[in-house]
């Protein structure tokens, strides 16, 4: 099959042509079988084709396949706002809109923070990863790929070091770094927003330091910024709750929304405090496609599914296997190159390194493609590709998860 007519910028992981797919596996045109570890990316947290949402699909394009929400509003985008609203674990009046990707959900928030407060200065953290449009480019904590060959990127935009546990950046180190942002590179006055992942994705899987978010919304309050926290990845039941920033014990102002809202489904939304969202004039938002009648179906399909029980359950069902199979390789010293586990939940990074601690991305592409020839398909992550992100369905059968995590464990052991 020729690949001839698709832009040479797109970037592959595994050279292989999908073909169908159920839960946790995946088959290609030549009928080779695959377990799946990257779930489309952290899309397809209810799996393959999940009956329920499948079936909602169907029905609804029986009934309508389109129609622009601005132009007329129709039942299902209007049924899945009040779901999804109600869906957000925070004390404070909810209300949002429906994008067609996280990127284009991340692009809207940057409008209404503007709108809302007159500013324009955003604050971002290394490794972050917000999308691949011009204004999203600029959030992200990574040069190469996204920024290069682009020029000047809308702005303006600070990053600050991202603290986690699992990077060996520690609470006092971020505010130490905003308060020197502040003394040295830009007036707090300016500043719009901070936006971050409470677990960062494409960073590593890092799970935000608790003890800074607590610090970092308590500055937001004094100083009347917003804070934005970027849920597209961490988000619908990957960590074992509705959301990651439940964890860190706060609330954020605005919340992006994206991956898993629908069940492999194109949407995302922004949603967050209704004076925010209610802010910018009549027609400062919407879109074309934004809240498709069938990725709505899909969406509201998707929350019948994820109930807090079966979030939990998941959650912690996955996550006991897989601690439990990386803490036996530590102690067996399965690889020279196992490095430290990261994340929360079932969202889990596995990091490769060298004995002095320092990344090995070659050993991870040895890995991926050791893996995928034993039918297991990986995802790299971190700043130097060296950490896998495990992205299992959270509906993952155990069997299968044991399986895949016994491949795994083989392809560790071959790694030169």
């Amino acid at each position: 099959m020729s690949r001839e007519s698709i832009s040479q910028s797109i970037s592959v992981v595994h050279p292989i042509s999908l073909s169908h797919g159920k839960n946790a596996e995946v088959w290609d045109t030549t009928g080779k079988r695959y377990i799946d570890f990257v779930g489309g990316i952290g899309v397809l947290n209810l799996g393959h084709c999940h009956p329920g949402v499948v079936e909602a699909i169907r029905e609804q394009a029986t009934r309508l396949t389109h129609y622009a929400f601005n132009a007329a509003p129709h039942a299902p985008y209007i049924e899945l706002m009040d779901r999804l609203c109600a869906f957000i674990p925070v004390d404070y009046a909810v209300s949002g809109m429906l994008t067609n990707s996280g990127a284009e959900a991340a692009e809207n928030a940057l409008k209404i923070v503007r709108g809302a407060t007159g500013r324009t200065a955003v604050i971002a953290f290394d490794g972050a990863f917000h999308g691949r449009t011009l204004a999203t480019l600029n959030l992200n904590g990574k040069v190469a790929p996204y920024k290069q060959k682009v020029g000047v990127l809308p702005g303006p935009v600070y990053h600050l070091p991202y603290p986690s546990a699992d990077n060996d950046v520690t609470c006092a180190d971020a505010l130490k770094a905003i308060d020197r942002l502040f003394s040295v590179e830009i007036d707090v006055n300016d500043v719009a927003c901070f936006i971050i992942e409470p677990v960062q994705g494409e960073g590593g899987f890092l799970a935000l330091d608790i003890e800074f978010a607590q610090a970092l919304r308590r500055f937001c309050d004094e100083k009347n910024i917003l804070l934005i926290a970027d849920e597209i990845q961490s988000g619908f039941g990957r960590t074992g709750q509705r959301f990651a920033f439940s964890r860190l014990g706060i609330e954020p102002d605005l919340i992006l929304l994206g991956k898993s809202i629908a069940g492999g489904v194109p949407l995302g939304a922004v949603v967050g405090r209704k004076t925010l969202l209610d802010n910018l004039p009549k027609g400062g938002l919407g879109g074309t496609y934004s809240g498709n009648p069938i990725a709505c179906a899909a969406a509201l399909a998707t929350l019948d599914a994820m109930t807090d029980e079966h979030l939990q359950t998941w959650g912690s069902q996955q996550e006991a296997a897989i601690v439990s199979r990386y803490a036996a390789w530590r102690e067996q010293q399965l690889s020279p190159y196992l490095g430290r586990l990261t994340g929360v939940g079932a969202m889990r990074g596995i990091e490769l390194a060298h004995a002095d601690g320092t990344p090995a991305p070659q050993q991870l592409t040895q890995l991926l493609s050791l893996a995928r020839d034993a039918g297991l398909l990986l995802m790299p992550s971190g700043k130097s590709r060296h950490i896998i992100r495990l992205l299992a369905p959270l509906t993952t059968e155990p069997a299968v998860l044991e399986q895949g995590l016994d491949i795994l464990e083989a392809c560790l052991k071959q790694l030169a």
